[in-house]
């Protein structure tokens, strides 16, 4: 990285993004942001998403997605991010034909390859399940869990990094983002069961290639192995968990026990010892969780 790239990387959120919006440089996340899809290259083609990553935030998808990247039957390119939050302002505006063509061009890809996305608002937006749906019918979808309890912290400290307000509407969109049944709901409306892989990132933390190996398979790719060079940099354990009171963590599980409940019985694959918070829910032993972990209120 150059002395200048550092130096900007240096300055505060705010400051950074004041500069870039100033040369008219904005995220897709952004108003600002400019639909238009780019260019294609000579030997690039267009077409509807292969696949579509739909949540959630804080649960490892910029590393899951980099893991994916590494498959030759996958196309990316640098200056397109991950995240193409298209779907976004059509909670209050129109949308029809032109859209989706105007979709289909953000994703180049090299003839007989994959291309996709990964947005993690879509989850919790209610009005893009159906789009997406109007948009990508084929598509595969992309769910990363997290334990929401962990997930919540991990995501009001992204704000606070950021220089963000972490006022009550912010803490409630936060407490929402992690009601996983609850939106996973909407989604089957629109889309069959076996569109839609939901992986967890504690897992895919524990076992990287196992679960990089079972999303390659539900795309439809074969077997590929990553070698030591080519995998990305695990998502730094944040240290969310340590400084939040036991009160509040207790009030977190309560809110969440039901929404988890539901989950696990709708995708048993969901694995609550790798929750300890909710390891009570299976009706086994939770004695090995921490007593930070499990509800006083729940477990009466």
């Amino acid at each position: 990285m150059s002395v200048l790239r550092r130096g900007f990387a240096a300055l505060p959120p705010a400051v950074r993004l004041s500069a870039l919006h100033g040369l008219g440089r904005y995220a897709p996340w952004e108003a600002g942001f400019d639909f238009t899809p780019p260019p294609l290259d000579p030997r690039e083609e267009a077409g509807p998403p292969d696949f579509v990553g739909i949540g959630v935030q804080k649960a490892g998808t910029t590393w899951w997605y980099t893991l994916l990247l590494t498959h030759p039957g996958i196309s990316s390119r640098p200056d397109i991010h991950k995240e193409r939050h298209f779907f976004d302002r059509f909670g209050d505006e129109p949308f029809g034909a032109s859209d989706i063509e105007d979709y289909y061009g953000w994703f180049p890809r090299r003839p007989g390859t994959l291309a996709g996305e990964w947005t993690p608002d879509y989850f919790t937006h209610p009005w893009v399940a159906p789009l997406v749906r109007r948009a990508a019918p084929q598509a595969r979808l992309l769910l990363l869990l997290r334990d929401p309890v962990e997930r919540y912290f991990s995501g009001l400290a992204h704000q606070k990094r950021l220089g963000l307000r972490c006022d009550g509407p912010t803490m409630a969109e936060a407490v929402q983002r992690g009601m996983y049944n609850q939106a996973l709901t909407q989604w089957l409306e629109h889309f069959d069961p076996s569109q839609i892989l939901v992986l967890q990132h504690e897992r895919c933390v524990n076992d990287t290639d196992g679960q990089l190996a079972t999303t390659f398979q539900f795309l439809g790719l074969s077997e590929y192995y990553l070698s030591d060079s080519e995998r990305p940099a695990r998502p730094p354990r944040d240290a969310a968990r340590r400084a939040h009171d036991e009160d509040v963590r207790a009030r977190l599980v309560d809110l969440y026990a039901d929404d988890v409940a539901a989950l696990v019985a709708r995708r048993p694959e969901i694995d609550l010892t790798l929750w300890p918070s909710f390891a009570y829910l299976t009706g086994g032993d939770a004695s090995s969780a921490s007593n930070e972990s499990i509800s006083p209120t729940r477990r009466r």
